[in-house]
């Protein structure tokens, strides 16, 4: 993984990392914190499984979950920049997707969208649909790339 190549990147550019997650459970926060060192920039983490914790917690708009659904780009786009309004972080990734077992014909399992929030920079989403590839395979590929947005943001 580029977990260490991340906490280099951020490190040499003084940013702190946030991470919002909902279907991942805390995962990419967990990779970032397996390495020593890593309180240099990860700032904090947010699970947020439930809609009543992305309100609480990250000030994601009812309005938005009611419309759009917490399996959403406009979720994850306030996921992504509530992580940030509520931590001292520079950048901030959000996930929220059906890991399975389940989904439905509108929402399938092995859907997750994904939100890159940085100062001073537009706030990046996107959709992708691992497929129904069961509840770890497709956890960890959200875990993987979420680091690997992160790792190009800080290239950026």
């Amino acid at each position: 993984m580029i977990v260490r190549e991340i906490l280099a990147l951020a490190q040499a550019k003084g940013l702190m990392i946030a991470t919002a997650e909902s279907c991942t459970g805390g995962m990419v926060a967990a990779a970032l914190t397996d390495i020593p060192g890593s309180s240099a920039v990860v700032e904090r983490g947010f699970v947020t499984y439930s809609n009543t914790a992305k309100k609480e917690m990250l000030g994601v708009s009812e309005s938005s979950l009611t419309t759009h659904g917490a399996v959403s780009e406009q979720v994850a786009e306030e996921m992504a920049n509530g992580a940030l309004r509520h931590s001292a972080a520079q950048i901030a990734v959000s996930i929220t997707g059906i890991a399975g077992p389940g989904g439905s014909e509108h929402k399938p399992e092995g859907r997750v969208c994904f939100g890159l929030a940085r100062l001073g920079q537009p706030t990046r989403t996107e959709t992708v649909e691992f497929g129904p590839l069961g509840r770890s395979a497709v956890r960890e590929r959200a875990r993987n790339h979420a680091l690997e947005m992160i790792f190009i943001s800080l290239n950026a």
